[in-house]
């Protein structure tokens, strides 16, 4: 199974703990990357995941993100089909960065697509052939 993590999913443990969802949503996060780590789950890495990592002003979180890149089975590039997607994508509501995710999520053939920003996961259009999930929603369907 394939996945994709956008950012805010990635940097998710650098959230405020004190807050439960916060926190379990890390902790789901932290288990779904063993599971990457271990090859049970397949990782898809984009051109987007690089530049909006590239912005982190904290050094030590974007080389922490930067390191998941190696297990990715795939690193998908800006290419026309990309941009067409996310032009449609951004045309039923997302806004223009994660439709840029998620279209590389679905060019990627991803399973799911997970993330903890609540603007994509109220999102009533799902793009075809992708689950859209929040690392709990992933666990409990997937994991458990």
């Amino acid at each position: 199974m394939k996945i994709y993590l956008d950012n805010c999913c990635f940097n998710r443990p650098f959230d405020d703990q004190s807050q439960l969802r916060i926190k379990l949503e890390t902790e789901a996060k932290l288990c779904i990357q063993e599971e990457i780590r271990t090859g049970n789950l397949e990782l898809a890495w984009s051109y987007i995941l690089d530049y909006e990592n590239s912005k982190n002003p904290y050094e030590d979180r974007k080389e922490l993100m930067k390191g998941w890149k190696k297990y990715a089975v795939i690193d998908i590039q800006e290419n026309a089909e990309i941009l067409k997607k996310a032009d449609f994508l951004n045309s039923t509501g997302f806004k223009k960065m994660d439709s840029l995710h998620v279209a590389c999520a679905i060019i990627s053939r991803c399973n799911f697509f997970l993330t903890t920003d609540d603007n994509i996961l109220k999102q009533s259009e799902v793009p075809e052939g992708i689950k859209i999930d929040d690392p709990i929603g992933f666990i409990k369907e997937v994991l458990s």
